[in-house]
């Protein structure tokens, strides 16, 4: 399982990815909005600690195992739409 290094404090979980072929692989899970915290706790405003997430944590591919990141949703936002 590949982890970030520095976002210890932004995982929240695991999850196991299954593959057409039987395989299966586990993936770290981080919560967005702890990322933005972590990388604003290191001197970066929000806009930038954005768009360095966005190009380089979300946009990093590094295989099969790529950590996931996840942003909270506020469900009554989806249900009273």
């Amino acid at each position: 399982m590949v982890l970030f290094d520095g976002l210890e404090k932004a995982l929240v979980g695991t999850s196991d990815v299954w593959h057409p072929d039987g395989s299966k692989v586990q993936r770290a899970i981080y919560d967005g909005e702890k990322v933005v915290q972590s990388f604003m706790d290191d001197g970066m405003t929000e806009d930038e600690a954005r768009e360095w997430i966005d190009f380089n944590v979300e946009g990093a591919y590094v295989g099969e195992d790529t950590p996931i990141v996840f942003w909270p949703v506020d469900l009554t936002e989806l249900y009273n739409a």
